[in-house]
């Protein structure tokens, strides 16, 4: 894997204070949810630089090894997907680049957002809570933590007070809610703050969960 990522970045109009790295799915790229910031309605947008990175290419196991954009390998079709756990391990390193990029610009860890859909989600709740310092918040929406397991040994006690905001389409396919649910669960009943809303949607995103977002994130960066 590549030790830097390509990014897209919206930089802050007014005095950069915050920081938004946003992670896509499997196949996206980091174009996919640029679209979203005019729609959260944000109090402190002018002072927030938006970070939207690329995955690697990579092959991925269950399209017959064909080469696309992900976070880590999918090895096996089925609602809790088997994961390449290595994998998973491998993209927190570049996000914690990113979120020391951010640090060397000024920009306390308290300041710093983790966001992602899908594979990003899992990317984002795996790097933000095994981070070493408290970041600001965590946005995971269609996706579930298969490293549950490691992060009961792992997690560094900075991060119990994190909030997290976790979110599923009860028609999701890819992504089935009740995965996305028990790892709500079992962070809540680690001790973790986490907010969890489902929707009538798929594996997407709808605008009533595009406002709970908005909600979510002028709450903590104001």
């Amino acid at each position: 894997m590549h030790s830097e990522l390509s990014t897209y970045e919206i930089k802050p109009t007014s005095t950069h204070q915050y920081s938004i790295i946003w992670l896509h799915g499997l196949g996206a790229d980091g174009h996919d949810f640029e679209d979203i910031v005019p729609k959260l309605h944000l109090i402190t947008e002018p002072n927030i630089h938006f970070i939207f990175p690329n995955a690697p290419i990579q092959p991925i196991t269950i399209n017959g090894g064909k080469k696309m954009r992900a976070w880590f390998d999918i090895l096996e079709l089925g609602t809790e997907h088997k994961v390449d756990i290595a994998g998973i391990y491998q993209s927190t390193g570049l996000i914690d680049q990113l979120i020391q990029q951010e640090i060397d610009h000024g920009i306390p860890p308290e300041n710093i957002l983790l966001a992602g859909f899908s594979q990003g989600g899992t990317v984002a709740l795996h790097a933000g809570l095994r981070y070493p310092y408290k970041l600001a918040g965590i946005i995971a929406l269609s996706t579930y933590l298969p490293t549950l397991e490691q992060l009961k040994i792992q997690r560094p006690t900075a991060n119990y007070a994190t909030p997290i905001f976790m979110a599923n389409g009860i028609l999701d396919s890819i992504v089935a809610i009740e995965y996305g649910k028990k790892t709500s669960d079992t962070l809540a009943a680690m001790g973790y703050s986490v907010e969890w809303h489902d929707y009538l949607m798929e594996h997407t995103v709808c605008i009533e969960e595009i406002e709970h977002i908005s909600a979510f994130i002028n709450s903590i960066l104001k």
